[in-house]
């Protein structure tokens, strides 16, 4: 069967994302609008100045172009969530789905009851209900789903597992990796707490499986389709709503604040980064530094009171990182408020500043992954394959 879903492709220069579906790029010296057809952040691959993968659109449609990948490391990500399941659907038919190699699709987004799923398959005279996402976020060898919450892929786990045991319907996800080079998944549980612990507590009601999948210049896709592990011991481990924090808060005019003990400060306009921690009850406490009507207690709670907007950015691990993230981001950041939120130990600051969003700041970005994903691989690793590295 033929590698190709997209016919011709362009590459353009990205530009910006004014929205979740729109993307605008240099194409040729021109600026132009394409549509995009995934709702993820997608942070980590979104950059000005990198290669977007374009197809052109039918006529009529407002936007010419859809952006079908990008370009990371010199290889084709796959962004395009719609093409997944056609993906995924030639993959049965040809058997190379470790694990569903004698599966035959039997109807694609089938409905069971009030629900709904991407294939219903056959496998060994019985039916199998069969559930696909599409990963796009990793760093280095290790990939994570999803890069936003999903309410909805948690439903999925939850009404898949519940059919496999109220039914004895055999269920399964399979997370498509758009990345060749990924050799661990484990769920995001930094950004979807709720969803990783689901996607645990399932393990045993359902099939669950990672597949590395590789794309040509061309897009066509390619021969290599190889299983990604999933360390499940680790997420045992690691699976707790504790850990380190980033806030990101936009100040959009010129600040002086009483801060506490800290007396007078002055806060220009831009972001500022605030590291923190806390050992239990993580999602807690970032839902309490996000609401702007509390009792103030810490530095960060004055500067949130006045701050436009706050994103969280939480980094779950049972490892103390907090002092480890505020040295990583003095050299990134172009600022920082001296003594602000480190009363309690010898750095000079947790709060730091920068003049344009950090989270389209390519080393910020960098940095965030390396404590989210980096040091995981760093674990899994063998001794042997850490020196080498």
């Amino acid at each position: 069967m033929s590698g190709l879903f997209f016919g011709e492709v362009k590459t353009a220069a990205f530009l910006r994302r004014p929205n979740r579906f729109i993307v605008e790029c240099d194409l040729d010296g021109e600026t132009v609008r394409a549509y995009l057809p995934n709702p993820g952040r997608l942070w980590e691959l979104f950059f000005p100045g990198v290669n977007l993968y374009l197809s052109a659109a039918a006529k009529g449609r407002r936007t010419a172009y859809t952006v079908v990948a990008v370009e990371r490391d010199g290889l084709p990500v796959m962004l395009h969530t719609h093409k997944t399941n056609e993906v995924i659907h030639q993959l049965l038919a040809e058997g190379r789905i470790p694990g569903l190699e004698d599966a035959a699709v039997i109807r694609p987004e089938v409905k069971v009851g009030r629900h709904r799923f991407d294939f219903l398959l056959e496998r060994q005279g019985k039916p199998f209900y069969l559930e696909v996402k599409s990963c796009t976020l990793f760093e280095g060898a290790m990939a994570m789903f999803p890069d936003a919450v999903t309410d909805r892929g948690r439903r999925h786990l939850e009404e898949l597992a519940a059919l496999s045991r109220q039914e004895g319907v055999a269920c399964g996800v399979l997370i498509a990796v758009q990345w060749p080079r990924a050799r661990w998944f484990l769920p995001d549980y930094h950004t979807d707490y709720a969803f990783a612990q689901t996607f645990l507590a399932v393990r045993k009601d359902l099939w669950l499986q990672a597949l590395a999948l590789s794309w040509h210049d061309d897009l066509s896709l390619g021969d290599a389709v190889a299983p990604v592990a999933i360390p499940w011991d680790f997420l045992e481990k690691e699976l707790q709503d504790g850990g380190c924090y980033l806030l990101v808060l936009a100040v959009t005019a010129e600040l002086g604040l009483t801060i506490g003990s800290l007396g007078e400060r002055l806060f220009r306009p831009g972001y500022y980064v605030y590291t923190g921690s806390a050992r239990k009850n993580l999602s807690r406490r970032i839902e309490r530094h996000c609401r702007k009507r509390k009792n103030f207690h810490w530095h960060i709670d004055y500067l949130r009171h006045a701050a436009a907007s706050c994103t969280a950015l939480a980094v779950r691990t049972t490892e103390d990182l907090e002092h480890e993230l505020a040295q990583a981001l003095r050299p990134i950041a172009e600022g920082e408020t001296p003594r602000f939120g480190c009363s309690d130990c010898a750095c000079s600051s947790h709060l730091f500043y920068f003049a344009e969003n950090p989270l389209h700041h390519r080393p910020f970005i960098d940095m965030l992954q390396r404590f989210r994903m980096g040091r995981i691989e760093a674990q899994l690793l063998s001794p042997t394959e850490a020196c080498s590295t």
